[in-house]
């Protein structure tokens, strides 16, 4: 299955960037992404995401993205990033967590990004240094 996620990330590549939006094609942002190819993977989204603005939380300091992604992937702990996982980032120290990615190999990932639309990037160490928590999609939806 997480070949699958890689293949169906890269059919997005080259849609522009749009605050909220999960169009394949049309456009999308970090979120929208990982809810497209969710939708890939199980059809239906398990909840529709609130209205976000850009800053996700960072006054009220809630870190509302990890929690979505702890209710509905699977967390991975202790180990290098594997193709197909989810990784979350902090775009700046001490701030919520508030950008997603999809691993496509072993340094590089896949991305929605504001004035950039969805790109494949190496992972370098910057992206490294940021990364806060790494998910997986569950094998199966129960």
């Amino acid at each position: 299955m997480r070949s699958d996620v890689v293949e169906i990330a890269r059919t997005w590549i080259g849609t522009p960037y749009c605050h909220q939006a999960s169009v394949r094609g049309g456009g999308t942002d970090c979120l929208g992404l990982v809810r497209g190819v969710w939708r890939e993977l199980f059809d239906a989204e398990p909840e529709a995401p609130p209205p976000y603005s850009m800053d996700w939380d960072e006054v009220a300091r809630e870190e509302r993205l990890w929690a979505a992604a702890t209710r509905h992937l699977e967390p991975v702990d202790g180990t290098p990033s594997s193709p197909g996982d989810v990784i979350l980032f902090r775009m700046r120290d001490a701030v919520v967590a508030k950008h997603l990615g999809i691993i496509s190999g072993p340094d590089h990932f896949i991305h929605a990004y504001a004035r950039h639309g969805v790109i494949e990037s190496a992972l370098s160490d910057p992206w490294r240094r940021r990364i806060a928590a790494r998910f997986r999609f569950p094998e199966e939806i129960i």
